[in-house]
């Protein structure tokens, strides 16, 4: 009998040794997945270990390992101490105004626009100068071989003496039949254009920093529902949980309330990145080539109904459309160049004269010493190959093509002006939908929480209620500022200041 229960006892021995090996097997494997996929590296962490390990190196306290937090509850602590850090940088308030004068001021195409207009001014007074006239002066001295003849070279006056001599001459354009002035015509012209280009310049830069600005705007406002999300997940989590432990709610409503929770941090990832890349942009309009912590400052303006009348909107934008006004300048500088080239098959009529001294001379062979004469000179073509005919005809075609050009233009601005408008209106609508979308979204939140507390509801339907709700405030968010930047785009459509 005895020894029946020792093999009775050996056995049971067997069996929970088995067990035990089979649980520390599982164990190990276990901790082997674990180590196979390590956590991606925090730099944050890493630094702020660095710091530590730096400091204990100095004042040589007993070393301990830090250990990387895991847990969700840490995970969001460090990414509040990283948003706590940001908000304590230093920042600058930036209101929309402050955004177009900064971007005006300090955008390179802003000044790259300027810069060719003050050059294009500089042409047109190049042109002119063919209607000036032109003196020079000039002193010569010469030691030659008294009476000496040149033999060889151009054809010129061959004979040379000892001289010194001062004079001067001059030249001036008496008519070529309007070539010049066609010339000067479009120059001045092609400079209004210019100057057209600069300010619609200034007109796209002002553009894209109010859409920058609204965009960033927009982005903060998603991040912060995200991050309220996170905070109203947290809770219901942590109050499934406490449920749970207390055998209250199942296991599958903690596996709901834990997936709920990680989208949300999902959602806050990817709302954070937006804003802090809307920011990048905002700073690259305003010509900054370094970040700078900008707090927006909303202008909180009531919300107003687009221009109804879309027909005194096009007159509108065909009339004060600054690129527009500068593709007509160009056409008409296009058509006096035409012009110009034409009138090269003129006659060209200029004056001349010259006057001067030579007190060192031989005499013999100068009569008096001073010379001086005036005349005039016609200058008429007769045949150079077709070559003004060519080109009369060359400029005239690139006129019309000019010409058809700003028509293309302005098919484009009334379509453009139309398409904004009815952007705008369309914006406008979704904002009073979407506050009404959103008003219906925190309701039924409410009421599906109410359910679950009173256990009349699974945890699907409160999911189910906290995602409209969430996708129904950053609706709401997007609908606000989308109108604004359709409102300030249907104004830069319509030429006016966005």
């Amino acid at each position: 009998m005895a020894v029946q229960s020792k093999s009775i006892l050996c056995a049971g021995a067997c069996i929970v040794l088995c067990c035990l090996s089979s649980f520390a097997v599982a164990g190990a494997q276990d901790i082997s997945d674990r180590a196979s996929l390590p956590d991606a590296p925090q730099a944050r962490l890493m630094a702020q270990i660095a710091l530590k390990q730096t400091n204990s190196s100095q004042q040589t306290p007993p070393v301990q390992s830090p250990q990387t937090p895991t847990t969700q509850g840490d995970a969001t602590s460090m990414m509040s101490a990283s948003a706590g850090e940001e908000a304590a940088a230093p920042t600058q308030k930036l209101t929309r105004s402050q955004a177009e004068q900064m971007a005006i001021k300090n955008n390179p195409q802003v000044s790259v626009a300027r810069l060719l207009a003050l050059a294009q001014h500089q042409v047109k007074r190049e042109t002119r100068a063919a209607e000036l006239p032109t003196a020079n002066a000039a002193i010569t001295a010469v030691e030659a071989e008294q009476a000496s003849r040149l033999s060889a070279g151009s054809l010129t006056a061959s004979r040379l003496f000892e001289h010194a001599g001062a004079g001067g001459g001059f030249s001036q354009l008496l008519t070529d039949f309007g070539r010049t002035r066609n010339l000067v015509a479009s120059s001045a012209l092609q400079e209004k254009a210019q100057n057209a280009n600069a300010v619609a310049t200034q007109y796209d830069i002002e553009l894209a920093a109010d859409q920058a600005f609204y965009n960033a705007l927009q982005a903060q406002e998603t991040l912060k529902v995200a991050q309220q999300n996170v905070t109203t997940r947290q809770a219901l989590q942590s109050q499934v949980n406490q449920m749970t432990a207390n055998k209250l709610k199942s296991t599958l409503d903690l596996s709901f309330a834990n997936v709920s929770l990680s989208q949300a941090k999902l959602l806050a990832l990817d709302a954070q990145n937006n804003a802090d890349s809307t920011m990048a942009v905002l700073d690259e309009v305003l010509g900054l080539d370094h970040q700078i912590n900008f707090e927006l400052i909303d202008d909180g303006s009531a919300v107003q109904e687009p221009p109804p009348d879309i027909e005194q909107l096009i007159q509108e934008s065909l009339r004060q459309r600054p690129d527009l006004q500068a593709l007509q300048f160009s056409a008409q500088s296009a058509a006096k160049f035409s012009h110009a080239q034409r009138d090269q098959l003129f006659p060209s009529v200029a004056a001349s004269g010259t006057l001067g001294t030579v007190p060192i001379r031989p005499a013999q062979y100068y009569v008096t010493n001073w010379w001086g004469a005036i005349g005039v000179n016609v200058n008429i073509p007769v045949f150079n190959g077709f070559l003004y005919t060519a080109q009369a005809k060359e400029s005239s075609l690139r006129a019309q093509a000019a010409t058809e050009q700003t028509r293309d233009l302005r098919d484009r601005i009334v379509r453009d002006v139309r398409t904004a408008w009815l952007a705008a209106n369309t914006s406008y609508q979704k904002v009073s939908v979407s506050v009404e979308l959103l008003q219906e979204a925190n309701l039924g939140l409410k009421l599906a929480q109410t359910r679950y507390q009173m256990g009349l509801s699974s945890i699907v339907e409160l999911s189910q209620a906290e995602y409209q709700q969430t996708d129904a405030a950053i609706g709401n968010a997007n609908a606000q500022y989308q109108y604004r930047m359709a409102l300030a785009t249907l104004n830069y459509q319509i030429g006016s200041v966005p």
